[in-house]
Order: structure tokens, then sequence, then C-alpha cells
């Protein structure tokens, strides 16, 4: 067996509809770093405190590194890279107006240090106070090449001092290093190690900003709630290291009670028929189980706005008409994660996929065409806004459940063939792993003839030369080549990159 698919059934025994003990003890065996609390939690109709309720925007510490030009003016003074007509001032002013906008554009709170950091003096004020505030990261911005010994002392003091044999300890605060082209001259790999994403280019603060969504995204991890419906258990929550998303436990009982007490409203009747218009085409569901389908839904909702969770998962199998498979997809379209069958590996890849690059997963089920060499990925849902919450609305068929004579509605939704596709899978605990893989849709199939479950894409592997060494199950897989950006957050963050 894989090691992805032994983290897999591990971790899937929380969300098997196991009492409260088994759920506490996977969370902790499987995790390892995993940290667990009880909380009195909210009764049904009360709202309990959001994780990021009272916490202030992710905030990331900046500072400029260079000598002022006013002082290597004097005869005979030595410039070094980037040369003497390096305007380092006007590019602090540059790069901060720049700043200003991605700042307002993620919501987050980037603090630029006017003073450009260059004596030791200096550096060692700017440790203190970082050592103190602690910020969720750092963006370091050296403009002279001699300015990288003071970068290098500033990496040093964020260094920890023990790690384990072999391995390269990840830096205390994750940190952004961007070096415009032409300021340091020789080898930078050893500014490619865990907690550093190092950025040198030509004036690049489009890759700036993308460091400082790893960032915002990991603070938003941290302070997301994903609420767990399953079995029959008391509530309990627990934090999941190391990125310390919190996990709240519900009863399926207050899922069900939640859809049952939903009334036709004309905004559920409304839902209902968006359903109906939106389909390319209605197969097996009567305009009952559509109904159903828009309950659902509002229960959905109504359950994250109580619980004031950003994500949710349920113990979906087996639950008859209630099944929330239509309720995801528009959930999904809507920008907030939701994962099927409970399955927490598989939900915290749909937020980390959807915090870093605004696109819903498809959590689904491996299969491999050995003669086409294709990974063949199904589940009975799928978002239908493949591109991002504001991009356009791919076909659907609005069929029944494919593993059930129950009367339901899910949608088939039809995947563009010839796009581009990344297939990732992150599993949390001391040693965190994230699998990536990229490749491109070869086609969907009409069910029937083929098996598995309504919504179906085959695609091509490019990490692999036999598709059958792609490994782990409901990996999520969506739209677009994010191969390298993914493992850039991995590397930020000290997460295993897999393939």
């Amino acid at each position: 067996m894989k090691d992805s698919d032994r983290q897999h059934e591990a971790l899937h025994e929380l969300g098997c509809g196991c009492c409260r003990r088994a759920f506490l003890g996977a969370v902790g065996a499987v995790a390892g770093g995993i940290t667990l609390r009880y909380a009195s939690l909210a009764a049904a109709g009360e709202a309990a405190d959001a994780p990021d309720a009272k916490r202030e925007p992710a905030t990331v510490r900046a500072a400029f590194l260079y000598a002022p030009s006013d002082t290597l003016r004097a005869p005979g003074a030595w410039w070094s890279w980037p040369g003497n007509d390096f305007d380092a001032e006007g590019r602090q002013a540059q790069y901060t107006k720049r700043l200003k906008e991605i700042d307002e554009k993620l919501g987050m709170r980037i603090l630029v240090d006017q003073t450009p950091l260059y004596s030791d003096q200096s550096v060692a004020q700017f440790l203190g106070e970082v050592q103190k505030s602690k910020p969720d990261g750092l963006l370091l911005i050296p403009l002279h090449n001699t300015t990288f010994r003071q970068l290098d002392r500033i990496l040093a003091e964020l260094t920890p001092k023990e790690a384990d044999e072999g391995e390269t300890p990840v830096l205390q605060i994750p940190t952004i290093v961007f070096s415009t082209l032409g300021v340091h001259h020789g080898s930078v790999k050893k500014y490619q190690r865990p907690g550093l994403s190092f950025i040198q280019t030509l004036d690049d603060l489009e890759a700036v900003e993308y460091g400082m969504r790893m960032i915002n995204t990991a603070w938003r991890m941290r302070t997301s709630r994903i609420l767990s419906i399953a079995g029959a258990a008391e509530p309990a929550e627990a934090t999941v290291a190391p990125l310390g998303t919190k996990v709240r436990r519900l009863p399926l009982k207050r899922f069900v009670d939640e859809v049952t007490g939903t009334e036709v409203t004309d905004a559920v009747k409304q839902l209902a028929q968006s359903y109906r218009e939106g389909a390319k085409q209605i197969l097996e569901p009567a305009d009952p189980e559509i109904l159903t389908a828009a309950k659902v839904h509002f229960a959905c909702k109504r359950l994250l706005e109580v619980e004031r969770a950003n994500a949710i998962m349920i113990d979906c199998l087996r639950r008859g008409e209630f099944m929330p498979c239509m309720s995801f997809m528009t959930l999904r379209d809507e920008g907030i994660p939701a994962g099927c069958e409970n399955d927490l590996a598989a939900t915290l890849t749909l937020m980390l996929v959807q915090y870093l690059f605004d696109r819903p997963g498809f959590q689904a089920n491996p299969c491999y065409d050995t003669e086409r060499n294709h990974f063949f990925a199904s589940h009975c849902t799928s978002a239908s806004k493949l591109f991002g919450t504001t991009g356009p609305q791919e076909p659907y068929l609005l069929r029944n459940y494919a593993h059930t004579n129950d009367p339901t509605c899910v949608p088939q939704v039809l995947w563009r063939e010839g796009e581009e596709v990344t297939m990732a899978h992150y599993y949390p605990g001391e040693k965190p792993q994230l699998f990536i893989y990229t490749g491109t849709v070869a086609r969907w199939y009409e069910m029937p003839p083929v098996g598995g479950c309504r919504t179906n894409v085959a695609f091509t592997i490019n990490e692999h030369d036999d598709v059958c060494d792609a490994s782990g199950h409901h990996n999520v897989v969506f739209y677009g080549n994010y191969a390298k950006q993914l493992r850039r957050f991995a590397q930020l963050y000290g997460i295993t990159v897999r393939t």
C-alpha cells in the first residue's frame, strides 16, 4: 500500500461516523502534532465564536536593505552590484506603492519600514522588534549586493537551533526575499530552504504578491473553522497541526433536523428553479428531489452561519434524499470549501486550493485507464464554476445519486477538454506532505456506459510515464497548472512535496 493511501485510511477514521473518543483519538494518532481541546459548543440555534472573530488581519513586516545612495557618492566609493546608476530610493518608493495595492487587494497588513536596514545596529533593532511582535511573515528586499550579509544575519537569527539530523530547520517566521535582477551575483541555492521563498527576477511584483498571498493563505487556514458533521457523538472541537485549522464536530442528527426544519420558502423555490434552468439536461430527478436538494443547501448555509464556520464536511454516504451534492456544488461555486465523506485531508486541500488560487477543487475517487494512460477521477458532486467564483459556469446535468435507489438530485459537471489541471492532496501532521500532479483534460464520459460516480474527468499525468504510479484517494483536481506555486507554498511552510 502506498504511503498516501495509508495516511488517507487513517485520516478517514475521522469521518467515518465514529464516536467522540474515536474522533479525538483519530485526530491525535494520525496527525501526530495535532493538539486537542474540548469546548462547550453552542447548542442548536446559538452562534459560537468564530476562530477569527477577534483576530487582526495577517501581518507582514517589510524592510528594504541597502546603503543610502548619498553614502556611496564619495570619490573612489565602491558601489558593487547593482552599480552606481541604480536608484535604490526610487525602487523603494516604486515597490512601496505596489505593496500598498497588494495590501488592500488581499485584505492584509503589510507594514513597510521607511528607513532601510544597513548598519549592524539597525538590523539588531529590526530583529528585536520582529521577535517581539511575531508577524505572520517577513518581506525582505535587498537592493545592494553587500547587504546580503545583513540578510544572512537575519535569516540565521530566525533559524531554530535544533533540528532533526539531516534536515534543514524551518525558519521561525515565514520569509519572502525579493531581489530584483542584477543586485546579487553568485549562487542563491542556500536561499532555497524551508521557511523561505526566494524571488530573483526583474521588478516582478506579481511574484511578490503571490508571496503575500501564501502568507495570507496560511493565516486564513489558521483562523478558519471546518464544520464536521458525522456520527452521533456529542460536539467536540480540535485543532489541526501544523496550520492550525479548527474542526468543529456536530452529530448527523443536527444536520437532519436542520434539513427537515427548513421551510419551502420562495428563496428555496428560486434555488430549485435555478438548478433546473441552469442544467443542460435533467435526466432522473423529478421536481420533489430538486426541491429537497435546495432545502439541503439552505440547511448547510444555516449551519455554517450559526456555527461561524468557513468550510463544511459531512459524512454524506447513505444519507438518502438528504445527499448534499447539489449544495456542495453551490458552496464551492461561492468559494466555500465543502468536503465529501467527512474527509479531513481532502477538505483541508479544498481550502488550500480555494484560498491560494480562488479555484474550487473536485474531490474524487481514483481510477486508472491503463490503455489510454489516463487518470480517471469521479465523484457525485463538483463545482460548476471551475475557473473561480467570478468565472463562467461549466455545463452540468441533473442526475440521481449513482449508488442508491433513493430519490436524489446530484450534478454531473462536464469538464472542458484540453484544459490544464492540477491534482493535489495535503496531509497534515508533524511532518505534513503535499502530493502534486499536473496534466491535461482528455475527456469526460457519458454515464452509462462508464461506471463510477456521476461527474467524471479523465486526464493525463505529467509527472509519471505510467499514470498508475500516481498516488492518493480523494485527491483534489482543479483547473490550471499550479504546481510551481504549490511547491513554493510547501517550501515556505516546511511541507514535504511528493509525486
